[in-house]
């Protein structure tokens, strides 16, 4: 009868609120980091710039799961209970591992890490060369970017006036739709869902198909993961960047490089369907209780 007992918990609100803050703390670098490299770098040095941006991003990932793979060793309850009276091993499908240490581990880290962000300029020095032509060829296929806006009417309001203004909605709405009228972002934005989707489903459930079909734990499993997966993305992500300097590729040639490599990763991942091994015996998922 007291298995029968549903065990509530609110502990998820917390881990979804931190989550969220982290969220809103990581989403500025992406996009003003890149803006910033575009604005003040050559031309030709972009493209390395923000192939070394990328691909420090994705060594968190990779230490993520090296450090997953070392706390997984420990048991969930460490620091409350006797380790030495727990009977079940890492092997065990029972066993917990300390999972929430993790997120201390790396709470700290980010904290660390966002000091010297305050021991920047409050205002950052304009770049030198006009990159107005650069800004209009992105909107090329809109009419209205066109039209080069004179100086009296390009200089930007003020948050606070823009906020007060009845007309704030106005704006955000034709600025919303600027964009969502741009094929070519529209373009990059389905391409780029696609390959997250993927990529996402890829490194979640790999972990867990490794400890179900070969038998290995879970700290083992991230190991792998963390070791074989990620390491080759981050090399491809830098390689990318200097190939696309060496040829000076425009963002015909660089969607043409782009589409060669993606379909080429899609036939080497076809090889994914020959290795396996055969399904367990599951009752109730691959055969019958009886």
């Amino acid at each position: 009868a007291g298995c029968e007992k549903e065990q509530s918990s609110y502990m998820w609100i917390f881990i979804l609120l931190g989550n969220m803050l982290r969220g809103i703390g990581e989403t500025p670098i992406t996009p003003l980091g890149i803006s910033y490299l575009d604005d003040f770098a050559k031309e030709e040095d972009v493209p390395v710039y923000v192939a070394c941006l990328h691909t420090v991003a994705m060594l968190g990932p990779m230490f993520g799961f090296l450090l997953g793979s070392l706390v997984a060793k420990l048991y969930v309850d460490i620091g409350f209970v006797d380790i030495g009276k727990v009977t079940i091993t890492p092997q065990d499908s029972r066993w917990v591992g300390a999972w929430w240490l993790g997120f201390l581990i790396a709470a700290v880290t980010n904290f660390l890490a966002a000091i010297p962000f305050c021991f920047l300029p409050k205002r950052l020095k304009k770049p030198e060369t006009n990159s107005a032509k650069t800004a209009f060829s992105l909107f090329g296929n809109m009419d209205t970017t066109r039209k080069l806006i004179s100086p009296a009417k390009s200089r930007p309001r003020k948050w606070t006036a823009a906020l007060k203004g009845k007309y704030f909605i106005f704006y955000f709405y034709n600025s919303l739709k600027k964009i969502l009228s741009n094929r070519m972002y529209l373009a990059l934005l389905c391409c780029s869902l696609l390959q997250f989707n993927s990529f996402v489903g890829f490194l979640t459930y790999k972990p867990k198909y490794m400890e179900q079909q070969y038998g290995q734990s879970t700290s083992k499993s991230n190991f792998l993961i963390g070791l074989t997966s990620l390491p080759p993305v981050i090399i491809g992500i830098f390689l990318g960047g200097l190939i696309m300097k060496k040829y000076k590729m425009n963002i015909i040639g660089a969607a043409k490089f782009a589409f060669i490599m993606s379909f080429l990763a899609y036939v080497l991942s076809l090889s994914h369907f020959l290795v396996g091994c055969e399904n367990h015996m599951v009752a109730g998922m691959t055969v019958s209780y009886e």
